[in-house]
């Protein structure tokens, strides 16, 4: 892809086959722009597909990700200005790792309420929403056990994630115009339509695996 001259919406996030054996996707248009073989998904490997980018002239209208702690900063100081979007699909799947899928306690169970409207709803009502939420429960959530440490930490944990996030999850909605993803589905559906592929061949060598997924990669487009 030629890079345009009005700028793209980026989206970027990995996938991996093991612990420590992965793809970094970078993607915009339906279209994979970048891809780089990875151990983990760090700052400094984020930075250098980024480095890659910026030297075939790409400018970005908007950043989504997935929210791994430190991108945000990374962005921020590198692009100053650019709208990022942290994707409500992750954020949700934080929540539900804090809350369980069955949350049996009533300030969880209608946290995660909240959250199955979070696609519904602007910054300025789901804030108020989860401000009241977190009012009402405040005293439960101050609880100490004998050791005086707080009992509900996970729970705590769900909010103070929304809380720090919340400036993040609705820059879609602030900059229509510019019709900016608000989750990283783009890159989940091509690693979903091409590692079912690769899993046809299992059994590959990972130099060949590898080789076929830059075919893949590179000839591919999906939603």
């Amino acid at each position: 892809m030629v890079a345009p001259k009005e700028g793209i919406n980026l989206i970027f996030d990995a996938t991996f086959f093991s612990r420590s054996d992965g793809v970094l996707v970078y993607r915009a248009n339906r279209t994979n722009l970048y891809w780089r073989f990875i151990q983990s998904e760090t700052l400094k490997e984020i930075g250098l597909g980024l480095d890659q980018l910026d030297e075939r002239g790409f400018k970005y209208k908007s950043v989504t990700i997935d929210g791994r702690r430190g991108v945000i900063k990374l962005l921020e100081a590198r692009y100053p200005g650019l709208p990022i979007q942290l994707c409500q699909f992750h954020q949700a799947q934080i929540i539900r790792r804090y809350i369980t899928n069955n949350p049996k306690m009533p300030c969880s169970i209608a946290l995660k309420i909240l959250m199955h409207r979070l696609t519904e709803m602007d910054e300025d009502s789901f804030k108020l929403s989860l401000e009241t939420l977190h009012e009402k429960y405040k005293d439960f959530l101050k609880e100490r056990n004998e050791l005086g440490q707080f009992k509900h930490r996970r729970l705590r944990s769900a909010f103070r994630s929304l809380k720090t996030n919340l400036p993040y999850l609705f820059t879609y909605k602030k900059f229509p115009e510019r019709h900016i993803p608000n989750t990283t589905n783009s890159c989940d559906g091509s690693f979903a339509h091409w590692k079912q592929k690769v899993k046809i061949h299992r059994g590959l060598i990972k130099k060949r695996r590898n080789n076929m997924i830059n075919y893949l990669l590179n000839s591919i487009v999906s939603s």
